[in-house]
């Protein structure tokens, strides 16, 4: 008769050390290090002179050292910025907000589900669909604008806020991102043992894979946020009422305004300071998601 050995315990197995990706060193590059601080510069002085310039009033504008304070008028500007023109600025803020609010999640949604649909189901002309996808990366945003703008004509759609958001739903790169990521990040095993357990593919999907497509989820609604709260030359063709304007099409009405020559000691401050608010909701959103955002990275590029 043998003795058995017992089992080891939970509390008893020791936890194994996770596996570096391939090629990983576990050490930080000293050049790489250098060209980071080296191009740090680029991305921080506009920034750095738009927070200056933004508590500067207009004869300081044009008379004062550019990267380096003056007399602080930051509140009255702002003052001057929400107050303008009956407070228009409010309007195109909640307008940019929501346009980019709608679109961020309607596309991270949809490129989500095709994503999803691409990577864990063969069905006919897939490869086909996903050519097209790919292809659609490479064509610019801004030469589909004008046949756009005639399709929404067709039925009267120009001049509403669906015309700026409708466009904005789509995202061709988003799709191939959530393929790429989906393929990974949902085990088919997982997805057969629900299917077992009687649940349906709407069921899989929503219950089972997007929660762990959640970072991927995030990283596109940022992408697509900043890409609609920045959009510039679509709602331009698009609108015509100012009360519907977002920030960047009001902003440059006001820059057109003051470099006219009218209005301009009224509107240059106002300008550069609405342009510092703009990005403020944006900083938000990244600080905020920049988590979720560095997990899914993490998560796609490491293969178990």
């Amino acid at each position: 008769m043998t003795a058995t050995t017992p089992a080891p315990t939970v509390e008893e197995v020791e936890p194994q050390p996770r596996p570096r990706p391939k090629g990983s060193t576990g050490r930080k590059s000293p050049l790489l290090t250098v060209l980071v601080l080296l191009t740090l510069p680029y991305f921080l002085l506009p920034l750095y002179w738009l927070v200056v310039a933004s508590t500067k009033d207009n004869a300081d504008l044009f008379s004062s050292f550019g990267l380096w304070f003056a007399d602080f008028n930051l509140v009255d500007n702002l003052r001057d910025v929400f107050t303008a023109q009956g407070g228009v600025f409010w309007s195109w803020i909640g307008n940019t907000a929501l346009y980019a609010g709608v679109a961020g999640v309607g596309a991270a949604f949809l490129a989500t589900a095709a994503g999803y649909a691409f990577a864990k189901y063969s069905f006919p002309a897939g490869t086909l669909l996903f050519s097209v996808v790919l292809g659609a990366i490479m064509v610019p945003t801004t030469a589909l604008a004008i046949p756009t703008y005639l399709l929404f004509a067709e039925v009267d759609l120009t001049n509403t806020r669906w015309a700026v958001i409708l466009p904005s739903l789509v995202s061709p790169f988003g799709v191939y991102l959530m393929r790429v990521y989906a393929a990974d990040a949902v085990p088919t095993e997982l997805m057969e043992a629900a299917r077992v357990d009687g649940a349906g593919e709407m069921r899989i999907f929503f219950t089972v894979a997007l929660r762990l497509l959640a970072p991927g989820f995030i990283t596109v609604l940022l992408f697509q946020l900043v890409a609609t709260w920045n959009n510039y030359f679509l709602p331009l063709i698009m609108l015509s009422t100012p009360s519907k304007f977002p920030l960047t099409v009001g902003l440059a009405q006001w820059q057109s305004t003051a470099a006219g020559g009218s209005g301009a000691q009224a509107l240059f401050s106002s300008v550069i300071t609405g342009s510092l608010v703009s990005i403020v909701p944006l900083v938000i959103a990244f600080l905020y998601l920049q988590k979720y955002w560095q997990a899914g990275l993490a998560t796609g590029g490491v293969k178990g």
